[in-house]
């Protein structure tokens, strides 16, 4: 790769993106860079919701020597104002030359206003730098932004006859250390988690994180129409 092109700093921007997997939800993942005569003088990457942007985070690092520069970011800078001002209005404020955007916002309501905002400021904007791994590493938000619905992931362990418990029906661990922390990587990548009566009245599990410090605990679900769920059940006493 070229030290020097627009995917090399894209990639630095996802990267510090992923610094945050298990952080940012209910937000999207981004991570931001400050490029100046090909120097890297602003990093910055969004930590969890109510908290600073990545490019906010990225333009005080740099400071004055923002303008001018080029900004790499990983998702369009939000227009509006939630619980933190818009990062347009920032970039702007900076005078910045050029932004590259790994791929536009894909909540239909502000999808493409940060990029327009952008343009009518007379700042450079490309778009579609790195967009699939963008895409990627926050599946789940474009998921809800784009279909209304979460994207599922299915965990199954079987043993290699297809096997999930003993012949009398009891559960057995299957799965060895690399599976499990393997499941506890996803686990703390999810928004939620979704479980079945039977699984809480014969494993009483927890579906908590426990591998990875400061990780958001996801959502646990469990289907239950029978209301079968005993009070002093595990998952009911995890912490939140």
């Amino acid at each position: 790769m070229n030290f020097h092109s627009p995917q090399f700093f894209m990639s630095e921007a996802l990267r510090l993106a992923e610094k945050a997997l298990f952080t940012t939800s209910p937000n999207p993942r981004v991570g931001c860079v400050i490029v100046q005569n090909n120097e890297i003088i602003g990093r910055g990457y969004h930590v969890k919701a109510g908290e600073s942007h990545a490019e906010v985070i990225a333009l005080k690092e740099a400071g004055s020597k923002s303008e001018g520069s080029d900004v790499y970011v990983t998702l369009e800078p939000c227009s509006h104002t939630g619980r933190t001002p818009p990062c347009v209005d920032a970039l702007i404020k900076a005078k910045v030359k050029k932004v590259f955007i790994a791929m536009q916002d894909p909540n239909p309501l502000v999808s493409g206003q940060g990029i327009q905002k952008l343009k009518e400021a007379h700042i450079e904007v490309e778009v579609g730098v790195m967009e699939a791994q963008a895409q990627q590493l926050n599946i789940g938000f474009v998921s809800r932004m784009t279909k209304k619905l979460p994207y599922v992931r299915a965990k199954l362990a079987a043993s290699l006859d297809g096997k999930t418990a003993l012949h009398n029906g009891k559960s057995q661990w299957i799965t060895g250390d690399a599976a499990r922390a393997d499941v506890q990587y996803w686990r703390a990548s999810s928004c939620a988690i979704v479980t079945g009566i039977g699984t809480v009245l014969y494993d009483n599990p927890k579906l908590s994180v426990r591998l990875y410090e400061n990780a958001r605990q996801p959502l646990r679900v469990v289907i239950d129409s029978e209301l079968k769920i005993p009070l002093d059940a595990n998952i009911l006493h995890e912490k939140p």
